[in-house]
């Protein structure tokens, strides 16, 4: 206290003997920094009452969510009129229930595109097994057509020798058939078919000669 009293007397006595050091001295006593306030945290403003509002508003009761999930299969647009409807219903703020389709919403489209994926990929799947199957039946087919090819060229070319031993055949044939014919009668034969007397040798000569 009396050493304010001193501070105070000397400031005095300083600006009638030196007005223009006081004039410089006194802005700068006056000049502080502002103090910061700290923001006090907004959980703790509440009293205990609100913050276990705040926590059974924020988990559902069994019966709650089943009438949900409910609603939610019967549409799953909320509108303004239904959601306050739905919220009067089931004793919630309407802003919860906002919030409760909208991740049951996302969790569904979630879920459809995984069956979606799991479908497109089943089918994707059955397609390659189907084509290697495929592919190992056209090699078959290939295996079966070179075969084919194969036996086929064989049947012409025993075709055509077949066709090549009956062209010769007849002459051979004909030829056997005509030798014993000639000589059905020997050549011992020949005096009795082509006979003439002595006296007569020329008349029997061309008798000989018609049958030449």
């Amino acid at each position: 206290m009396n050493h304010q009293v001193i501070e105070d007397d000397n400031m005095v006595l300083i600006s009638q003997y030196y007005p223009d050091i006081y004039t410089q001295l006194v802005p700068q006593q006056g000049e502080s920094k502002p103090r910061r306030r700290r923001k006090k945290n907004k959980l703790g403003e509440g009293s205990g009452n609100d913050q276990m509002m705040m926590m059974r508003k924020r988990k559902l009761s069994e019966e709650q969510v089943n009438l949900l999930e409910q609603s939610f299969g019967d549409e799953h647009k909320l509108e303004s009129e239904r959601k306050d409807k739905l919220a009067a219903e089931l004793g919630l703020d309407p802003r919860q229930v906002a919030v409760w389709f909208q991740n049951r919403r996302a969790r569904w489209k979630s879920k459809k595109l995984e069956e979606e994926y799991s479908k497109l990929k089943s089918e994707h799947d059955n397609n390659v097994v189907e084509k290697c199957r495929l592919e190992t039946e056209v090699l078959k087919l290939k295996e079966q057509l070179n075969e084919s090819e194969k036996e086929i060229q064989r049947l012409l070319l025993e075709r055509c020798d077949g066709v090549s031993s009956n062209y010769t055949s007849p002459s051979a044939s004909s030829f056997s058939m005509e030798a014993p014919f000639l000589g059905e009668f020997g050549m011992d034969g020949l005096d009795n078919v082509f006979y003439a007397q002595e006296n007569n040798y020329v008349q029997g000569l061309d008798w000989v000669n018609l049958y030449i």
